[in-house]
Formats: structure tokens, sequence, C-alpha cells
């Protein structure tokens, strides 16, 4: 039974991921004054580009079909081992933090590696931004995922998430500090705006579009998907690390269906603050991104230090 609620869980953070990016450009659209989508859009979007059939480059090699595979399938284990609406199931016991990097990290090797591979220029220029942004974001991430491992003692997701829920609520400043920094990794490893634009194709701005260019058809419709999972993934990460609490740590249909709407209100809340970021901010240049992340790294960094310096 904990086997099936796993894997039920992980079906339905897939399934469930391009609906929080469809409420999050639906919300994003009303604050703009323009007439929003559908909340489905985004399962009509990919319904049409599963459909078609995907054109590949003469000069490609066999890592540009196999590239959206592997992007998803990281995507989609990186979103089976984060606790969603329940804790303690089998898969905590691989749902560490150094793990879930890893995910990250093995999907964007493989698309830079693949936005290279046709050899136009686009593609090289994506990856290398692409690459230059993840040297500076990762170490961010991994400081303030250092802080919530100190103060849990260890660095297993669903063990920490059962710590926090066990103290109950307490203020952190550590933990201030590294959501802080976590919130900005989570703008830049998602392509969001101040750092990229999803929906616009300007060669001087794009990375994230200048890798997928030479994608299409269902190839294309996976590394979408995937995005969407990620986008997903941060939001989760960041709502049952920090604010815990409405997790079901019982499977009974009640503490299940507490901790589905918890979740849901959770996930609700934080795509209407990423509506108002990127609606009151315009992108910034490329060479002000290392500025933006060192900041991010120093608020972790704080994290971090603060923690210490409190336990001493």
């Amino acid at each position: 039974m904990d086997w099936l609620l796993a894997l039920i869980q992980a079906v339905l953070f897939m399934l469930l991921a391009p609906l929080f990016s469809g409420w999050l450009k639906w919300v994003k659209c009303l604050l703009q004054n323009r007439r929003p989508p559908p909340l489905w859009q985004p399962y009509r979007d990919l319904r049409k580009l599963f459909g078609k059939r995907p054109v590949v480059a003469e000069t490609a090699s066999w890592l540009f079909p196999v590239t959206p595979y592997v992007v998803f399938c990281a995507a989609a284990l990186s979103g089976a081992i984060v606790p969603f609406f329940a804790v303690d199931l089998p898969t905590a016991a691989i749902a560490d933090m150094i793990v879930l990097v890893g995910f990250f990290a093995l999907g964007r090797f493989f698309l830079a590696l693949a936005g290279m591979d046709v050899g136009t220029a686009f593609g090289g220029m994506g990856s290398s931004r692409e690459m230059t942004i993840a040297s500076l974001a990762e170490p961010a991430m991994l400081m303030a995922t250092f802080t919530l491992a100190l103060t849990a003692s260890t660095t297993n997701i669903s063990v920490a998430i059962d710590y926090l829920l066990d103290t109950g609520l307490a203020l952190r400043p550590s933990f201030l500090f590294a959501l802080g920094g976590l919130l900005l990794v989570a703008v830049a490893e998602t392509g969001r705006i101040p750092i990229d634009n999803p929906a616009t194709h300007l060669e001087l701005t794009m990375i994230h579009e200048a890798m997928i260019l030479e994608y299409s058809g269902r190839h294309l419709a996976l590394i979408e998907w995937a995005g969407q999972i990620r986008l997903m993934l941060y939001g989760v990460l960041i709502a049952n690390i920090f604010l815990p609490w409405g997790l079901a740590r019982e499977f009974t249909p009640e503490a299940l269906g507490i901790g589905a709407a918890a979740i849901a209100a959770k996930l609700g809340v934080l795509a209407i603050v990423l509506a108002l970021a990127e609606t009151s901010v315009a992108k910034m240049r490329l060479f002000r991104v290392q500025e933006f992340l060192g900041f991010a790294y120093l608020l972790s960094l704080l994290g971090m230090l603060s923690h210490i310096i409190l336990e001493v």
C-alpha cells in the first residue's frame, strides 16, 4: 500500500505540473490586463506537440534525439523522490538533497550538449549561458540545503521535514536567509524573469529557449513537460521545507486529503507571488546575472553562518 501511494504521488506530480504552469500564466495575464488562456492550455499544447513527428537535423548525432528522454526522466525521478503531500513513503530512502541536485545537473548537462550538437550559433550561445548560470546557481542552492541539513542533522528531505514538524513553529533566522537564497536560485534555475523570459525568442536575451530551438514534435513536448515539472518541483521544495505544516504523516484518507489541500494552497500562493514579481520587474542584462546569483549565495551563506553562530 505504501508503494502504491508513492507511485500515485509521483504520477500526480507529473500530471499536475502543467496545471501549475497554467495557473501561473493565468494569474500573470490578469496582472498584465490581458485575457488569460484556460488553465488547461498547457495540456492542449503538450497534446498537440505529442501528435507531431519530430524533425531531426542531418548534422545531429545520437545525443540529440536521446536528450529529451534523459531530461524528462531526470525531472520525473526528481518529482518522485520529493515529498509532495505525504512524508515517510518508501521513496524517502533516496529523497536526498545531494541526489536531487545530481538529477538537476544530469538534465542540464545533456541539454547543454544537445544545444551544441547540431552546430547552430543559437544553440552554442544558449548552452554557454546555461552553464555559466548553473556554475553560479548550484553553489547557492547547495549552501541553502546545507543550512537545512545542519538544522536537522541530515540531508534526507523526508527526515528533515519530519524533524521540522516535530519541533513545531519556530523563528529561525537561518531559514529566512536560506529561503531568500533558494527563491532567487529557483527563479534562475527555472528560467523566469528577471534572469530569462520563457515567452521570448530574441537572440540577445534567450537562454533556455536557445538550446531547444531545433527541437520539435514529441521531443519538444518532453522538454517542455520536464520544464513544468522542474518549476513545480522548486515550488514544492520551498513550500514543504520552509512551510511543512499540513503534510500527511499518516496514510489515512483524512490526513491525505488535508495534505493535498495544504500543498495546493501553498503552490497557489507561490504562483501568485511569482507572477507579481515577474510583472513588477524587467529582465536584467546577462552580465548582471552574476550579481543576482552572488546575492543568492550570500543569503544562503548567511543562513548557514547564522545557524552555526546560534548553535555555538
